[in-house]
């Protein structure tokens, strides 16, 4: 889509989670890549297709909810080399900031709570188009990603490997596909 006009989508919404996805990458051994997701989570848009700037977006997942598809993997994820999730169940996204940067690309920035430390974050967004759906919800869809350094907050085990480099890469590719529904 290009230069789609947005105004009759201003409004407020609720993400779908049901057809939505909070991922992540992640290099692995110095060697490839892992993937992973948040199984449990959810958010608000606040859309103003006028003035794209006055838009907003808030987002709570719950780190026991993560899932790379390994158990193992997840456990220690979860426990107190990463996520600590006895102490900080919850991630926080919250925007500060956004604006329109190209026909159907947008970006927003704002602050990202992990571990109890909060720092600025900018994602890169695509707004993939609206449709009614059968059932008669008025939905929007926007694809987006961002780059963090994960030591940024706090997050630094890691293990050396035999032949040099680490086990676990400090850069953290995130990435959305974000469904949400107009509020009645």
């Amino acid at each position: 889509m290009t230069n789609t006009d947005l105004s009759a989508l201003t409004g407020d919404y609720t993400i779908d989670t049901a057809h939505s996805t909070i991922g992540f990458t992640v290099r692995h051994a110095m060697v490839t890549n892992v993937k992973g997701k948040f199984l449990d989570f959810s958010g608000s848009l606040h859309l103003d297709g006028t003035d794209p700037s006055a838009s907003t977006a808030s987002l709570d997942v719950k780190m026991d909810s993560i899932d790379t598809g390994s158990a193992d993997r997840d456990g220690h994820l979860k426990s107190a080399d990463f996520f600590k999730i006895e102490e900080f169940p919850t991630m926080t996204f919250r925007s500060t900031a956004a604006e329109a940067v190209g026909d159907d690309d947008y970006r927003i920035t704002g602050d990202l709570t992990i571990l109890g430390t909060t720092k600025p974050i900018t994602i890169d967004l695509e707004f993939n188009g609206a449709a009614k759906d059968p059932f008669g919800n008025e939905r929007v869809g926007f694809e987006g990603k961002a780059q963090i350094l994960r030591s940024e907050w706090g997050l630094t085990w890691n293990a050396a490997l035999e032949t040099g480099g680490v086990l676990i890469s400090d850069k953290i590719k995130l990435n959305f596909d974000i469904s949400a529904i107009r509020n009645a």
